[in-house]
């Protein structure tokens, strides 16, 4: 595969790394100070663009790429509220477009335990619910993006939530589901969700050592995504 990296941090370089390695080449690492080299690439060549950018950025990115039929395997947080714009270019391009908050196998097994958990606690109510999260101090976004998609397969099974909110010390609604946002370094991210009673607790936690497994997981769906089309998903991907 030609891949274009749009985005090119630790992420984007770890990316590259393990595509190189697995016989792939880069068609171009672009970042907010070269955007211009878009205009040179030979777009035919391209048969995926993995986006690992900033919130700022991702939807212009991504729209690039599919404006021009180029497939899209995107891993930036902190942009969905204008994931609806994207999805109907998708379909107008015909051309794919996978979003994943977190492209690690393990996270989305444990996106699952989480949300059957939830589902087995549903009628606990003397067990209160929060949530942790920890990343490198790097990250802009917060709750980080997997928080948000564990905190949504909890919604989906609790019915005494109707949001979740960010906690920051205030008082917090009781139907709205806490996330406490941690930034300590070089933290690549844990997960921790709490149900918490004067009996008992019981928590759930998924921690990454290295960023590899995030990076892996995008290259593997880049290869994977080669004769697809619509707007798709590790759940897809991984035939949950």
């Amino acid at each position: 595969m030609n891949i274009l990296l749009l985005g090119y941090g630790k992420m984007g370089k770890i990316i590259a790394e393990i595509a190189e390695s697995r016989g792939h080449s880069i068609a171009g690492r672009i970042t907010i100070d070269n955007m211009a080299e878009l205009d040179s690439l030979a777009i035919k060549t391209i048969d995926v663009a993995i986006e690992f950018s900033q919130p700022e950025a991702a939807v212009e990115n991504i729209s690039w790429a599919i404006s021009r039929g180029i497939p899209v395997v995107s891993g930036t947080t902190g942009w969905l509220h204008e994931k609806p714009v994207i999805e109907q270019l998708t379909k107008e391009k015909n051309t794919a477009f996978f979003y994943a908050s977190n492209f690690s196998v393990g996270v989305n097994i444990f996106f699952k335990v989480n949300r059957f958990l939830a589902s087995l606690m549903k009628d606990q109510v003397d067990y209160k619910i929060s949530m942790e999260e920890i990343h490198h101090t790097e990250k802009k976004d917060a709750p980080s993006g997997t928080a948000i998609t564990l905190a949504e397969g909890i919604l989906a099974e609790q019915s005494r939530f109707q949001r979740w909110t960010l906690d920051e010390g205030q008082a917090i609604e009781a139907d709205s589901l806490p996330i406490s946002a941690k930034r300590i370094d070089p933290a690549p991210g844990t997960h921790t969700i709490t149900y918490s009673s004067d009996i008992d607790d019981i928590e759930i936690t998924h921690t990454a050592h290295s960023r590899k497994g995030f990076a892996m997981g995008a290259v593997l769906v880049s290869e994977w995504i080669q004769d697809k089309k619509g707007v798709l998903s590790m759940d897809d991907f991984l035939s949950f």
